[in-house]
């Protein structure tokens, strides 16, 4: 009897003062209709107060007393200590049958649930009657629900043992031996259940010892057994019900089983093990099975929850655990209308969490700190130097106070609940039930305790750094979803918060290889709240977070990345910026972290689109690689950082559309070269030279006339030209000019597009080579003047209007140079060009089609069009004005008008068209993942608000106006 106090008075003898009445008329009707049933001794005095306090206040607890009147009587009649012993003990046999009978699931689960009523009236006579103070009453709550849980387990083990499936060591004690370790948790585990909780439990098993039928396999006999348990505890009848079981705490609950093997667990808290678990683990308990394989456990355990040392990063883990539990700050003001006095400010969990954190921090070098039971562990504290006397007492007559508060709030109707009730009338019918004289007095108490509660959890880090988001409860600890939680995601943005904070969480479970390791979860742990603040600035939140997940997915490991997110706020926010609006970009960082260095360098703000400068960055990456393999990773890893910058350049704002174009081709030029010199000083090694060979490689279409966007593939023709008396190499594998050249091409474009370790580099398409897909890739300099000037036909010309050297013998460029411009500016008579155009245009469109008013190239009026246009221009009249070669359609549309062949109002309305339709289609390659014409409508908003506009509507409305205006353009200028 100790555990529970004196044995000394019976229960209706040793009731205090009863709660105020709200409704004394309602109270007495109530009462009067069992009146006949209850003992004359029964209806005077602190017995008749306290049912009227029943009849009044609490519906379950009146259902309790009114159905069976012979009950209470019998409760009353003897101190509440032999009576709850007695419950305890009858629960803890119901599920082994009397005198070796059969078993009967539906009776043991009668009896259980029987008992628990008894048990829950019990319980709140003593509590409420002031007989038993906080620490009786959650131990009797807990004694107890440890004999259900036994007593199901005893049930659904004899009856596997009928079925022949489980053979018992003995046949009176069937968990004795069992192999089955089940634990509580939580305040459970601590002996400090509240009145209607849930009780967390969770189940592992020892195969090796486990008395299981030959070849039986344990993992699904277990699982289903704790399902079981489950079932029987939980199922509701007209009896009521005896238990809600949560499974949840369990590691990853979200794709492990019910039930997991001893060495399972044991790996994974080894492995993967979280801060929050270590605190659930200090109230750890064994409650039923095999206690001894169960105390076995805990005990190897105690290396994961008791650190022996404590490094800086596990206290900034600590730090984040808090501010993962509560991140905001300075809200004093507590409503306490629908105030919830475990999760809210002052509310219970601070204290617990005062305790645990303090607990983890330094109980691995101090064993007195390592009890279950929060009171205590205050006194230990205080015993050990941590907390002062004042801190120790206030917070437990905080604790003691509010504890009894939630035990008021359950009783009402039984319900898992912490909140007050919202409405005035039900708030002040409360606070009598709560033993108060009225609102007033409960608000005084309940303000007081949770103030002081704010004031001492507020200085537990007041040095800590500073990650948190200031919006509200970002909570990703634990297995289930944090109503306040939830509420600060949809408040950032996110569409579906309850999906977010499973990824999330799936995060902190390891489900991601990347975030597996100690040092990335514990960084992971400390940035989460920041990260999904800067997450909830981008146009999509929720595509955004699944853009990283897939990233984690992909990634080995993520600690580097986590680090400089950390690390650098700016970083943070670009990176967020870049998962929901520039996914191509945020996989590059993904894939290389620390293409990030470049945007903290200050020279990120000081862009360069000079070819020979971003050659220079580019040889500089690339350094002096000891092999070509090491060549071609190193240069993938260098044209991606370059490549990487421009975007981000571009997202900011640093570069513009047309700039970042110059930037892409300069770096795609540099790549282009650095791989020719690559291949061919290999190539000489092998085959020697040609005599007097040269080489150039030109750029068309977009890396022609630096326009190249972020996504681009490069058109490349090759080129070179030998002595035609001396056409052999001099190597020991001498090969024939022709030959040597096209096996060098062959290198060449293997170099920049075989995908390496490191990734890809470009596509490469040389179908704009003399004979197109025919025959050689690369052709001889006299083949190629000769072709283009004899055979050649008019669409080839116009794409030589956008041809350049980018690489090779610098004299034979020069050479081709002089070719292009020859043939580009020879006599054309302009209307039969005009007509060619129009046709080659309609031939186009019949062909290819367009993707829609969104594809800005093949659509009618867009780029195409222009680009056309101005080619027209260049053939037409080119001969006339020299000046108009060599320049990107907007340059040839302004010499134009200078030269009097457009207007000044015309050229300046196409070149604006161009710069718009150019400065959206590079946005689209930037940020739009698969077919840019499909961008979904938040990416249509960011396109819009790229580009100035106000809406994706405005911007559609806008791309359709240009359009038709330039198409009528190209018809009329043409016609």
């Amino acid at each position: 009897m100790s555990e529970h106090g004196s044995a000394q008075g019976t229960l209706a003898e040793r009731l205090g003062a009863a709660p105020p009445l709200s409704d004394p008329a309602r109270a007495e009707a109530r009462l009067a209709d069992i009146a006949d049933a209850l003992p004359k001794r029964h209806l005077t005095g602190a017995v008749r107060a306290h049912l009227l306090a029943l009849a009044d206040h609490s519906p379950f607890l009146w259902q309790l007393a009114s159905r069976d009147p012979e009950r209470l009587a019998h409760l009353l009649a003897a101190p509440p200590e032999i009576r709850v012993a007695e419950i305890i003990a009858d629960q803890r046999t119901a599920g082994r049958p009397a005198d070796g009978g059969a078993l009967d699931l539906e009776a043991v689960g009668r009896r259980l649930r029987e008992n628990r009523a008894a048990h829950a009236l019990l319980v709140a006579l003593a509590d409420i009657g002031g007989l038993w103070p906080l620490a009786t009453v959650t131990r009797a709550l807990s004694d107890f629900a440890d004999a259900s849980v036994s007593a199901a387990l005893d049930a659904l083990l004899l009856q596997a043992a009928e079925a022949g499936r489980y053979r018992p060591r003995d046949a009176a004690e069937p968990q004795a031996g069992s192999g089955l370790v089940v634990l509580g948790l939580g305040k459970l585990g601590a002996h400090e259940l509240n009145y209607s909780s849930d009780i967390d439990l969770v189940v592992f098993f020892d195969p090796e010892g486990a008395p299981l039928k030959e070849g039986l396999e344990p993992t699904p006999f277990f699982s289903r057994l704790a399902q079981g348990v489950a079932k029987l505890l939980q199922e509701r009848t007209a009896d009521g019900y005896v238990h809600r079981v949560d499974y949840r705490l369990r590691p990853d609950p979200g794709s492990t089983p019910t039930a997991m093997s001893l060495n399972s667990a044991y790996t994974y808290y080894e492995t993967l093990g979280q801060n929050w678990e270590r605190a659930a683990f200090i109230k750890a308990r064994a409650v039923a099975g095999d206690i001894a394989a169960g105390e076995r456990f805990l005990a190897d355990l105690r290396p994961f929850i008791w650190r022996k040392y404590f490094d800086f990063a596990s206290i900034a883990d600590v730090h984040a655990m808090k501010r993962q539990i509560h991140a905001v700050r300075g809200h004093d003001t507590i409503a306490v209308a629908g105030h919830d006095i475990k999760l809210g400010r002052g509310g219970i969990r601070e204290i617990e969490f005062f305790v645990q954190t303090q607990q983890l921090v330094f109980g691995g070098r101090r064993p007195a700190l390592r009890g279950r039971r929060t009171v205590e562990m205050l006194g230990s504290l205080t015993d050990e130097g941590w907390i002062g006397p004042e801190a120790r007492d206030e917070l437990t007559a905080a604790y003691d106070f509010l504890r009894t508060v939630e035990h008021r709030i359950q009783m009402v109707r039984d319900e898992q609940t912490q909140r007050l009730p919202q409405e005035a009338g039900e708030l002040e019918a409360f606070a009598r039930f709560a033993g108060f004289s009225g609102l007033a007095a409960f608000e005084a108490a309940l303000l007081l305790h949770a103030r002081r509660v704010q004031a001492h959890y507020a200085l537990l880090f007041e040095a800590e750094p500073d990650l948190s988001a200031e919006v509200g409860d970002l909570v990703f600890s634990g297995t289930g979803d944090d109503p306040a939680t939830l509420r600060t995601l949809q408040a950032l943005g996110f569409r579906e918060p309850e999906r977010a904070a499973e990824t999330v969480r799936g995060w902190h479970f390891g489900r991601r290889a990347a975030v597996r390791s100690p040092r990335a979860r514990e960084v992971l742990t400390e940035l989460v709240p920041a990260l999904m603040q800067a997450l909830g600035g981008t146009p999509d939140p929720d595509a955004a977070l699944d853009a990283l997940d897939r990233a984690f997915g992909r990634m080995p490991a993520a600690v580097e990345l986590l680090t400089i997110l950390r690390s650098h706020e700016r970083l943070r926010l670009l990176f967020a910026d870049l998962l929901g609006t520039a996914p191509r970009l945020a996989d590059t960082v993904a894939f290389s972290p620390h293409v990030l260095d470049a945007v903290i360098d200050p020279a990120f703000v000081d862009p360069t689109t000079d070819p020979g400068l971003l050659a220079e960055q580019y040889r500089g990456l690339v350094g002096a690689p000891g092999s070509h393999e090491e060549f071609l990773d190193r240069s993938r890893d260098a044209a991606r950082q370059l490549r990487f910058v421009t975007g981000a350049r571009l997202l900011s704002g640093i570069l513009t559309p047309e700039g970042a174009g110059q930037a892409f081709a300069g770096i795609a030029e540099a790549a282009v070269a650095a791989s020719l010199d690559a291949v061919s000083e290999a190539f000489r090694a092998e085959h020697g030279t040609v005599p007097n060979g040269r080489v150039a490689v030109l750029g068309f279409g977009r890396l022609g006339s630096c326009q190249l966007t972020a996504e681009s593939d490069l058109d490349l023709v090759v080129l070179y030209d030998f002595d035609p008396e001396n056409r052999t190499s001099t190597g020991p594998r001498p090969l024939d000019a022709a030959v040597a050249y096209n096996r060098l091409t062959q290198r060449l474009v293997a170099a920049l597009t075989v995908p390496t370790r490191r990734g890809g580099l470009y596509e490469v398409d040389l179908r704009l080579r003399p004979g197109g897909g025919q025959g050689m890739i690369a052709a001889q300099l006299r083949s190629f003047r000769s072709y283009a000037l004899e055979e050649a036909e008019l669409w080839e010309h116009m794409a030589l209007t956008r041809a350049r050297v980018i690489a090779g013998d610098a004299d034979l460029g020069a050479e081709v140079a002089e070719v292009i411009r020859t043939i580009v500016c020879q006599p054309r008579d302009p209307a039969t060009v005009n007509r060619a155009v129009r046709e080659m245009r309609a031939l186009v469109a019949r062909e290819k089609g367009d993707a829609g008013p969104l594809d800005l190239k093949l659509a009618p009026g867009g780029l195409l069009d222009l680009d056309f246009l101005a080619q027209a221009l260049v053939l037409g009249h080119a001969a006339a004005h020299p000046d108009l070669a060599g320049r990107d359609a907007p340059g040839v549309l302004r010499r134009a008008a200078d030269h009097g062949l457009l207007s000044e109002d015309v050229a300046e309305r196409l070149c604006a068209a161009y710069r718009l339709f150019d400065d959206v289609h590079h946005w689209q390659r930037l940020m739009v993942e698969g077919d840019p014409t499909a961008a979904a409508p938040v990416a249509l908003a960011r396109l819009a608000a790229a580009t100035g506009m106000p809406d994706a509507r405005a911007l559609t409305a806008q791309l359709d106006a240009e359009r038709t205006e330039v198409r009528a353009l190209f018809e009329r200028l043409l016609g």
